[in-house]
């Protein structure tokens, strides 16, 4: 067997955990998510002193989700461990169409009207809403289709994983209203209670969907890998004569 299957996936189409390519693209990205942290804590606002803190908003929960990934992902790079790889994966497979869901409903709902997403006392640059709401899923899009093995996750755990994140932040955000009488997100605000649960019910099957988006792509970009086995899980490589 060449020593390029055995380093990793037959899908995967750069070596990762690796000291080159792959260190760049996980260290880049983790600069990228602490440089918005630092930018939450040096641009203090509202939500600095609300029940909460900024976690109240999807971004940051989402981007803190992103940098637990890629902290993982570049100690999985430095170390050359497949056990931190593997976990690395796993947490990709929620942080990934989490970031994805993110920049599709804030882009979408800014184009509609930025009062949606964006309350009067929130001043955020173009640098930086890029930074949080852009870089994100464009990074996670990167290792996935360049980095990770194809995902092995099915229609109904997608689903069922993307609500109940929907619902257990429908939950949270409830939680911070009931301390600090407002949302973090203006449109909570201008729609009843029915009206917030069928946005989390969209939020979830837009989540699902793109899970099933991000597979397709996988597939067009590295091939979708019939023959292989269908046992194969994220992070392993192929054995053969117990290899």
């Amino acid at each position: 067997m060449s020593p390029s299957l055995i380093a990793h996936h037959p899908l995967q189409r750069m070596p990762s955990p690796s000291r080159g390519f792959s260190a760049l693209v996980h260290a880049t990205g983790l600069a990228s998510f602490l440089w918005s942290f630092n930018y939450m804590h040096e641009n203090p606002n509202r939500a600095n002193e609300a029940y909460g803190w900024h976690f109240q908003y999807l971004t940051v929960i989402g981007l803190s989700l992103s940098t637990l990934t890629f902290i993982v992902a570049l100690l999985a790079d430095v170390t050359l461990s497949r056990r931190l790889f593997l976990v690395k994966n796993m947490l990709s497979v929620c942080s990934a169409p989490m970031e994805v869901l993110i920049s599709v409903l804030y882009w979408g709902l800014r184009v509609i009207d930025e009062r949606l997403v964006l309350p009067d006392w929130a001043v955020i640059p173009l640098h930086a809403d890029i930074g949080f709401h852009a870089i994100p899923s464009i990074v996670m899009m990167v290792d996935l289709l360049l980095l990770s093995p194809p995902w092995t996750i099915s229609v109904l755990p997608s689903l069922g994983l993307s609500g109940a994140i929907a619902f257990g932040y429908w939950f949270w955000v409830e939680q911070c209203f009931s301390y600090n009488g407002w949302y973090p997100y203006p449109i909570f605000e201008q729609l009843p209670t029915p009206g917030r649960i069928g946005l989390f019910s969209l939020s979830a099957i837009v989540m699902a969907l793109s899970t099933a988006t991000l597979k397709w792509l996988y597939g067009r970009v590295n091939g979708f890998g019939t023959s292989l086995s269908p046992r194969s899980r994220p992070g392993d490589i192929r054995k053969t004569n117990g290899l």
